[in-house]
């Protein structure tokens, strides 16, 4: 377990400054709402009951204009409609998608918090200079489709797992760690918060956490626990796992860093030269220890 590890300096630095480039960072509780409600309870692996710690939803508000107003914030919304849920069905990928695909890469490389990731990539020698050839790697690792179920087609990617969530054999939830996603499957009725995940009474979430552990329900399976960036916009959490992504070959790396004031882990597991998953555990935050 990560508690008790030293956060890795390095990565704690370039993330920190990733994170006070992030100008598309939603404010809470003026950009959205969120309502934590209970504390949710201990859920058995493979088990599809929860009881229900949360009666309302997560998002109280979000200010939907503003974040369709960001380009890429919009683009981004646009992906998330392009995939089919269950692994082990092929993914189609029309050439309107694959052209979303690049929109998405073309308007987070347009920021500086995806600059700075490239310009820390090149200088440890792990991406080309040249943008057009870093654009092709990041389509790989995020966009490039992969077997995830054996036998199947190529039915996942890393964007899909990461962002859109999919389910395994129509039992298990994977991935699904997006908050912009998480807010939109709840006004359509599909996710169902049950509550945030805390070890004891003393390390109670604040609604203006950017990072928090959750446990919900999704078309009726359910995610014990979760670990989501709130408010973040896309291009940091790219940023942020393409970083730990390239700096590792293992296939599952987990480091611990420090960006604000969030004690994390970082987990990113590889598939071939794609992200297989990558999600971000809160082991203590404003000096709570969890």
């Amino acid at each position: 377990m990560a508690r008790g590890r030293q956060a890795d300096q390095e990565l704690t630095e370039v993330l920190n400054q990733i994170w006070r480039l992030d100008t598309n960072r939603l404010r809470p509780g003026t950009d959205y709402i969120i309502s934590l409600q209970g504390r949710a309870g201990y859920v058995a692996q493979g088990s599809n009951y929860a009881r229900d710690r949360a009666r309302a939803p997560l998002f109280t508000y979000v200010n939907e204009d503003k974040l369709k107003g960001i380009e890429t914030y919009a683009h981004f919304i646009n992906l998330l409609d392009n995939y089919e849920m269950s692994t082990g069905v092929s993914e189609t990928v029309t050439s309107q998608e694959r052209l979303e695909n690049k929109l998405f890469i073309d308007s987070i490389m347009e920021t500086e918090v995806m600059k700075t990731a490239h310009k820390y990539l090149v200088n440890k020698g792990q991406s080309p200079s040249d943008t057009a050839q870093f654009k092709r790697q990041l389509y790989d690792i995020w966009f490039r489709l992969y077997h995830r179920e054996r036998g199947g087609g190529e039915d996942s990617c890393g964007f899909e797992h990461v962002f859109v969530g999919e389910t395994k054999y129509g039992q298990e939830i994977m991935g699904l760690h997006n908050w912009v996603q998480f807010y939109l499957q709840e006004k359509h009725d599909h996710v169902d918060y049950k509550g945030y995940k805390a070890r004891d009474n003393k390390d109670t979430p604040d609604e203006d956490d950017h990072v928090l552990n959750l446990q919900f329900s999704w078309k009726g399976l359910v995610k014990p626990v979760g670990g989501s960036f709130i408010g973040v916009s896309p291009e940091f959490e790219v940023a942020l796992f393409t970083i730990i992504f390239l700096m590792s070959t293992e296939k599952m790396t987990s480091v611990v860093v420090k960006v604000d004031e969030y004690v994390l882990e970082l987990v990113v597991y590889r598939h071939g030269r794609s992200i297989g998953t990558s999600f971000p555990k809160l082991l203590s935050s404003n000096n709570r220890d969890l």
